[in-house]
């Protein structure tokens, strides 16, 4: 087991785990940590807890201090140099006349390095803009190519739903979402309503597909012949989350519908299918 603290170095990011030592850390403190790409400062937002060896990633890197006052003025004065950075990079991928849209700039808390964040269409050719940029700011120039997702996570925005966007206040990560969520729900395939501002199936489709797979391995599809307390009859229809069934009765002829718990009553559903 390993003592270990869940720091987050963005509002939404992903929570890594740290080594906290000695260090007195409680869930809210601002820290100074080692990463893979230099000396970074994040929130704790995981306090101290036990994690098995397969929760972390070795070697565990460690928390080298809690934040200070100082600390804070160093990142505020880093957010103002990549501003500044933006600007000018913009300039320079006009100049070199590139294919691609910048997206953000962020220093880290040593300026080691700086990372610009872009999307494109396809590869980009900016060994021209590296240069041009390694020369103007003197440190290690990275461009990162980021898809429509990781550029809506970023910007922010409002979606469909009329709140903020879930990806930039409290999503760390992309589950994969299909059109077979959406079938499932019933939602209409129409792609303006599924997607979110990034273009791609909204990440909501996902929250309650785990709860419409399990109600729908409890139900009888659609067609199969049932009992009923009123006689055998076909499913027509379902309410997934209701957990209720629309069935026409075949001597009957009229739908009526049933819970799940009154079809259960009678017994197993039957293996005969209409189709």
């Amino acid at each position: 087991m390993y003592d270990v603290v869940g720091v987050r170095f963005k509002k939404a990011g992903k929570i890594y785990y740290f080594d906290p030592g000695d260090l007195p850390i409680q869930k809210g403190d601002f820290v100074i940590v080692e990463t893979v790409r230099g000396v970074e400062y994040g929130k704790a937002v995981i306090p101290r807890k036990q994690v098995g060896e397969h929760d972390v990633v070795l070697p565990l890197k460690k928390v080298v201090r809690i934040a200070d006052q100082k600390d804070r003025m160093i990142v505020d004065e880093n957010k103002q140099a990549a501003e500044e950075a933006y600007e000018l990079c913009n300039e320079k991928v006009l100049e070199h006349q590139l294919d691609m849209k910048l997206v953000d700039v962020e220093y880290t808390f040593d300026r080691n390095k700086i990372i610009f964040y872009f999307t494109a269409d396809g590869r980009v050719d900016f060994r021209e803009l590296v240069k041009d940029l390694a020369a103007i700011f003197r440190t290690r120039i990275e461009l990162r190519q980021i898809g429509v997702r990781d550029e809506a996570k970023m910007l922010g925005g409002i979606g469909p739903c009329g709140r903020m966007l879930c990806c930039s206040t409290f999503l760390g990560d992309f589950d994969p979402v299909s059109i077979k969520m959406a079938k499932d729900q019933n939602l209409s395939l129409n792609p303006t309503k599924i997607s979110g501002l990034c273009g791609r199936l909204m990440c909501c489709l996902k929250y309650e597909n785990d709860e419409y797979e399990s109600a729908k391995e409890a139900l009888p599809d659609l067609g199969e012949i049932i009992d009923t307390p009123n006689g055998a009859g076909k499913v027509v229809g379902l309410n997934i989350l209701e957990r209720v069934l629309q069935v026409e009765l075949t001597e009957q002829e009229r739908v009526l519908e049933y819970t799940l718990d009154e079809i259960l009553k009678e017994g197993a559903f039957s293996i005969q299918s209409t189709d």
